[in-house]
């Protein structure tokens, strides 16, 4: 669950200043040809995560979680592949680094190359199981995902890549429309002022300076 921070100003949570992130990844291998129907192209499904690379011999995968607790993920029963497949996670720990990261065990995965076939595998799960957020201001991560990033005057920025949260409050990762390096966004009123996910679409009120590379680190030297 995200959840849309209502400060009476445009402060920024210490940390998340907005600025280029990690570049957006390749589509997941393995995808389905064109008309066959798969998630990822059905509105009825929503995304919950994306698999990593392998981790270890025995079959586990690494596995980035979007839902707001990241080992919810394994609460939803079976998910679907972005290549149609049925994927059943068995098992999830934590890893050591970011909190959205786990390591998954998926029935019918068992060496290393079955967990390596996994690799950039989206996973989606029907909308009808999330139900409905409590709050105007929470969202399910999974319906902010993919949502087209406009601002004031209607000009398309890019779209929704993931909603982070580094310990600062929720962050829009936004890829932009041209290409290149996604940018964190606070999920603040301020910053995120109308969301409308009947339209898939987010308003936003962006700094100048959103897309800018970032700034080299400070020299060393005297």
């Amino acid at each position: 669950m995200a959840r849309r921070s209502p400060p009476p100003g445009a402060r920024r949570p210490p940390g998340a200043r907005p600025g280029p992130a990690r570049p957006p990844r390749g589509p997941a291998p393995h995808a389905a040809p064109d008309s066959a129907p798969t998630p990822a192209r059905d509105p009825t499904y929503v995304l919950l995560g994306e698999f990593g690379r392998a981790h270890g011999l025995a079959g586990e995968v690494r596995l980035k979680s979007y839902t707001a607790d990241p080992a919810a993920i394994g609460s939803y029963g079976a998910l679907r592949g972005a290549d149609g497949r049925t994927v059943e996670i068995t098992a999830l720990r934590p890893t050591s680094g970011a909190p959205d990261i786990l390591i998954a065990r998926v029935a019918g995965i068992a060496g290393r190359n079955a967990a390596e076939a996994l690799n950039r595998l989206a996973l989606y799960v029907p909308r009808d199981r999330l139900g409905l957020p409590e709050d105007e201001d929470e969202f399910f991560s999974a319906d902010l995902v993919g949502l087209a990033v406009t601002d004031a005057a209607g000009r398309h920025l890019g779209t929704v890549r993931a909603v982070p949260n580094y310990g600062g409050g929720d962050l829009l990762e936004i890829a932009p429309a041209g290409g290149g390096a996604t940018a964190l966004l606070p999920f603040t009123r301020a910053f995120v002022p109308a969301i409308d996910l009947a339209a898939r679409t987010v308003t936003v009120d962006p700094p100048d300076d959103l897309f800018a590379p970032a700034a080299p680190p400070p020299s060393e030297e005297a």
